[in-house]
């Protein structure tokens, strides 16, 4: 079973070992800003009762968990930044109290993410990558050396909160979400006149000319791609791969990010580094959940 806990919806699904989802088995719950732990508890057994219902649910031996973070692997509990009334809440006991499995894993979502597009997507065959996702935040997994660096805590990958800019104020700002994420990008062009409203609304003006729309998606990816630039100097990485909606306001967003790469790396081989985008779309969430349990030799 596939778990995936976002900041708007929790969803479910039953996966088997080549990756590919039970038909009938996917559903999700809202959750939200308003959240608190009853309703996520609440929100598992709901998706649990679904999986359960499956004539497949009988071949179920283990549970993956991918979620948003701060996440505590030690403890096995999760402390999401986009539901504030949830604190410490013990997913993984909830889950195995919900579904009787005792075998349960957590991740960062980031980091699911990145194992689903090492598995079966983008990253496939290698060993070096960063996977991130520009959407309403900014997060992302790393793969080292082959494997996916979960860190102490588990939240290694948290590209969306590196600072990239003199921190003057919030230092939320300066990060790279804080830049980079839908709808600060909408904010940044709307306090420079642009009229529209939603990221659908700016990826019609930048098709159009805009030239504000243009500025602002230029914007975005240069703060994305300085960011993937500071990882791939540690690290040194040989491929990002970019997914998330609002990485398709532009047809050429990671063209623009990988041009932002070339242009501020100090060494050579930071600079290298290719970008693309993702291969496995809404479904990465849950195939990467799955992947921690069939693909336990890529976990670090």
């Amino acid at each position: 079973m596939a778990v995936d806990v976002g900041g708007t919806k929790a969803e479910a699904a039953l996966v088997r070992d080549d990756g590919s989802i039970v038909e009938g088995t996917r559903s999700r719950v809202p959750t939200g800003a308003s959240a608190d732990a009853a309703t996520l508890r609440g929100a598992i057994d709901e998706l649990v009762r679904t999986c359960a219902a499956s004539p497949e649910w009988t071949e179920v031996t283990a549970a993956g968990i991918g979620s948003a973070g701060p996440v505590d692997l030690p403890t096995g509990a999760i402390s999401p930044i986009n539901m504030t009334d949830v604190r410490d809440f013990g997913i993984v006991d909830a889950i195995r109290a919900s579904s009787g499995l005792a075998d349960v894993v957590l991740r960062l979502d980031g980091t699911c993410i990145a194992l689903a597009e090492l598995w079966l997507g983008a990253a496939r065959g290698i060993r070096n990558a960063i996977v991130i996702v520009v959407s309403t935040g900014v997060g992302g997994g790393i793969v080292s050396d082959g494997r996916l660096v979960a860190g102490r805590s588990g939240n290694a990958g948290h590209v969306g909160q590196v600072v990239i800019q003199q921190v003057e104020a919030s230092p939320a700002a300066a990060t790279v979400e804080g830049i980079a994420s839908g709808p600060h990008t909408v904010a940044w062009a709307q306090e420079r006149g642009w009229p529209g409203v939603t990221g659908e609304d700016l990826a019609a003006a930048y098709r159009a000319g805009d030239p504000v729309a243009t500025a602002a998606v230029a914007r975005s990816a240069g703060a994305v791609g300085v960011g993937l630039l500071d990882a791939a100097t540690l690290l040194d990485l040989e491929l990002a791969v970019i997914g998330g909606g609002f990485s398709f306001v532009a047809d050429d967003y990671p063209a623009q990010v990988e041009a932002a790469i070339r242009a501020a790396a100090v060494n050579g081989y930071a600079g290298r580094m290719r970008v693309v985008r993702a291969e496995l779309g809404g479904d990465a969430p849950l195939v990467g959940a799955a992947a921690l349990v069939h693909r336990r030799d890529l976990l670090g």
